[in-house]
């Protein structure tokens, strides 16, 4: 089973605990409006590559990856199924951390049985879901990403039913994510989740803004301004302070 890919990093560090040999998906249905990687939205773009291939260059460099292991972003990696199923297999047999870094935006609880069956396969081979939970709002969510978040939030939910850990990562954005009703709402939501590991909230920057200019598309956040690193700590703590209360109520502590 061949992958469609877009790229691979060698020394990732910022895609789950240590240093990680990344692999970028190509393809992703979201249209997030910050997003930094839009050559990874095509179906059809990317290099086919074999798991065989793609874990061979992994060995090249294994010594560094000691305290690391194997991630796969993209796009969206969860349209590929099939293919984390092989690469990852590979990864267990030889020891290896796997982490997948998703939207979540492929699940929905009614879909094709035979897919959720490879997907209840694929979360036994898998150690960590870095999962980007964009807006807690559906109408801002379909506003900023053009797509609903109820199966990124059931995912979520999946997560914790098959006891898989979670990171959820949260870009703040000013004046989009950045109101204190929303944030502690995500964090009410994320505090009733058993197997939440982290929290990470991301400050939004405009360092994709010259990629849109160079593949000839629109920046639609030009003009919105980095998030201050200052403030970013304030609004990480409102989204603990939803954890809390909800981990509160359910007779439990939360965590940063």
């Amino acid at each position: 089973m061949q992958g469609r890919i877009h790229s691979l990093e060698s020394f990732g560090t910022v895609d789950g605990p240590g240093t990680r040999f990344v692999v970028f998906v190509q393809g992703c249905p979201m249209r997030c409006a910050y997003c930094h990687n839009p050559d990874t939205w095509s179906m059809t773009g990317g290099t086919m590559m074999e798991p065989e291939e793609i874990f061979e260059q992994y060995k090249r460099n294994e010594p560094f990856y000691k305290d690391g292991g194997i991630t796969v972003t993209g796009g969206e990696p969860l349209m590929q199924v099939d293919f984390l199923i092989d690469l990852f297999t590979i990864a267990k047999a030889n020891n290896v951390h796997t982490c997948i870094d998703s939207s979540g935006i492929a699940y929905k609880k009614n879909a094709n049985p035979e897919w959720l069956a490879k997907l209840d396969k694929l979360m036994t081979l898998t150690d960590l879901v870095m999962l980007d939970i964009k807006h807690i709002d559906p109408d801002k969510h379909k506003e900023l990403t053009s797509q609903p978040n109820d199966g990124i939030l059931a995912f979520a939910e999946y997560l914790d039913e098959k006891h898989v850990d979670v990171w959820i990562r949260h870009v703040i954005v000013p004046g989009i994510t950045d109101d204190d009703k929303y944030l502690y709402q995500l964090g009410y939501f994320i505090g009733g989740l058993s197997n939440l590991k982290a929290l990470d909230a991301l400050p939004y920057h405009t360092m994709g803004k010259p990629k849109y200019e160079k593949l000839g598309m629109e920046y639609k956040l030009d003009g919105v301004e980095p998030m201050d690193k200052n403030k970013l700590l304030e609004k990480k703590q409102v989204i603990l302070d939803g954890i809390r209360k909800r981990r509160e109520e359910l007779g439990t502590h939360a965590k940063g």
